[in-house]
């Protein structure tokens, strides 16, 4: 593992970097814990504003141009706040089942299916774990 490469990338990418590995490892601790507690609904709401912030920082990095400066990723970036918001009122308004498969879905596309476009060739984190 090398890290120059994400240290020597421009401060939006160490943030949004930063961002999504603090997203992953809250998500294992909340798969952990209890659905509903209080240690839920903090961590929960943590995560919320991790992922927010992942796809907010998103709009500031544009190495992939395809129309001006925006690529395919930022229409992911759009649902997933979108899909936040919706989330958070299900789980407010008890619809509770509906609030986890959105979740559940973010997690496995938006959070990790996104994340693993970032170790192809070329991409930073491609550089950091594999070389090259």
């Amino acid at each position: 593992m090398n890290l120059t490469p994400l240290l020597t990338a421009s401060a939006v990418i160490q943030i949004h970097t930063a961002l999504a590995v603090l997203a992953v490892l809250l998500t294992i601790a909340i798969f952990c814990i209890r659905r509903g507690s209080p240690a839920h609904r903090v961590l929960g709401w943590t995560w919320v504003l991790l992922m927010g912030g992942v796809a907010l920082s998103s709009f500031w990095i544009s190495q992939i141009r395809l129309i001006g400066p925006f690529s395919p990723i930022h229409l992911l970036s759009v649902f997933v706040l979108v899909q936040l918001v919706i989330s958070v009122r299900a789980a407010r308004s008890g619809r509770i089942g509906r609030h986890r498969g959105i979740m559940r879905a973010m997690v496995f596309g938006a959070l990790i299916g996104a994340g693993a476009f970032t170790f192809f060739p070329g991409r930073t984190m491609y550089q950091v774990f594999l070389g090259g």
